[in-house]
């Protein structure tokens, strides 16, 4: 039986969600934080709780026979990816074998598996990046990425290959103007200091960009001369609006306790499946455009062509929902979120969608006011999976089918096994790479209640 602190040397035997090494020694199962299938180790236990033991890779002996030269020089230091060292086919691999083989531990088998969708993009698919201001080695203020498994250290990212060369030009030059101007960063430590975030946001369909420059209120800014070199850049994109959003709150959580828009506009449009989206500096919407395209597609035929009632639990920004309006009698939105709802009530407007309705509250509160049995349910739930006292809820309204779109196949498991055992029967699945060189994978499941 290993200790705690222990070292010992293995090969990896497999990749499990979520990026984890599984290794036998003695026929105890050790957890390897990063580790790769194929990979020849020598690692120490970090962690021995509840029957389940973690550890560390100190050294790579021998590379995995899957690993190639990762086109990026920050790759194994910033955390952004995991897998940009595999050929993406090797990726797609991984993300399938886990996944089914969650369902079958689980049980959850039987079903018409319908494949693994590749990302339209594997390269500069994304939309949003949150980078993180800091300091290098040599004090010098930076912006980018944290590093890997590290709360403080940020690791620059001028090669990053998830963006386009407008994320990229954009993060550079504000980079450059506060070191320039000397403003410093914010430490979490002390809680002293100006500087915390920059978002960008470019739309994967009309190519329009939001930069947010997030500080504390501990300096007055005068952001003038940044705007107009931010107007000069010769973006590819258009910059549709430059704002400032002031957050002193302790948590690392982008959030704002004021914002002001110094140029332009606060929001950007995506066009999606002939639906136009308004976003947010704030919104949540898929980090990859023209994969979620592709996802909600997906969600629709899932739904059929005739889906009377809807309910769209967890429904964020209403996209889902306004998605299955055109082929639903009557669609039925639930989030907690105040602004998610704001959001999507302004774009059904803007869609001229007469059949939407949104409602703001927790799912398990709102669903004891609806007396309406619904067609079909659709939820799209956190991390976390679907609370279990909404699940029980959803069940006793024995909707004849149900879509469950999840970003977390350990949750969905555990899910669908409460379905399975209230007489919901899987009948198909697809699964939808919105991440590519990550660990993430998102699920698209039908079920149907049974006879």
């Amino acid at each position: 039986m290993l200790k705690r602190y222990a070292v010992f040397e293995a090969v990896i035997e497999e990749t499990v969600f979520p990026n984890k090494g599984l290794v036998r020694i003695d026929g105890e199962k050790v957890f390897i934080h990063d580790g790769l299938g194929g990979q020849k180790v020598k690692c120490q236990v970090t962690r021995k709780r509840r029957g389940r033991t973690e550890a560390k890779i100190l050294e790579i002996l021998e590379p995995s026979p899957l690993e190639d030269q990762a086109p990026c020089p920050q790759f194994g230091s910033c955390g952004g990816c995991t897998y940009l060292h595999l050929p993406y086919e090797a990726q797609l691999a991984i993300k399938e074998k886990q996944v089914l083989g969650l369902l079958r531990d689980a049980g959850i088998q039987g079903f018409d598996f319908q494949g693994i969708e590749p990302s339209p993009n594997i390269y500069e698919y994304r939309n949003k990046m949150e980078y993180t201001f800091g300091d290098d080695a040599d004090r010098k203020l930076t912006l980018g990425l944290h590093k890997r498994r590290m709360r403080y250290e940020i690791s620059p990212t001028p090669h990053c290959r998830l963006v386009d060369a407008d994320f990229l030009a954009i993060q550079q030059l504000v980079l450059a103007y506060f070191q320039e101007v000397k403003v410093p960063f914010y430490h979490k430590k002390s809680r002293q200091g100006v500087l915390r975030h920059l978002v960008i946001r470019k739309a994967g369909t009309t190519g329009e960009i939001l930069v947010n420059l997030v500080t504390t209120s501990q300096m007055a800014l005068d952001l003038g001369e940044l705007k107009e070199r931010l107007k000069q850049l010769g973006l590819k994109g258009k910059l549709m609006g430059f704002l400032h959003t002031v957050n002193d709150g302790k948590g690392d959580t982008i959030k704002a306790d004021s914002m002001q828009v110094i140029f332009g506009e606060p929001m950007i449009t995506e066009n999606i499946l002939g639906l136009s989206f308004k976003i947010s500096a704030f919104s949540f919407f898929q980090t990859n455009s023209l994969g979620a395209e592709k996802l909600f597609s997906f969600v629709r035929e899932y739904a059929g062509s005739q889906s009377g009632l809807v309910y769209d639990l967890y429904c964020g920004t209403g996209t889902i929902a306004q998605i299955l309006a055109p082929i639903a009698r009557h669609v039925v939105g639930i989030e907690i979120v105040e602004e998610a709802i704001a959001a999507a009530r302004m774009n059904a407007w803007l869609n001229k969608l007469t059949n939407c309705e949104f409602i703001a509250g927790d799912v398990l509160v709102e669903l004891d006011h609806l007396t309406d049995m619904p067609n079909l349910i659709v939820v799209d739930p956190p991390r976390s999976g679907i609370h279990p006292k909404a699940l029980d809820k959803i069940v006793e309204l024995e909707p004849p089918r149900l879509v469950y779109v999840s970003c977390n196949p350990v949750a969905l498991a555990e899910d669908l096994k409460v379905f399975a055992a209230s007489g919901y029967e899987v009948e198909r699945l697809r699964l939808m790479d919105m991440f590519p060189h990550t660990p993430h994978i998102e699920s698209v499941v039908l079920m149907s209640l049974g006879e």
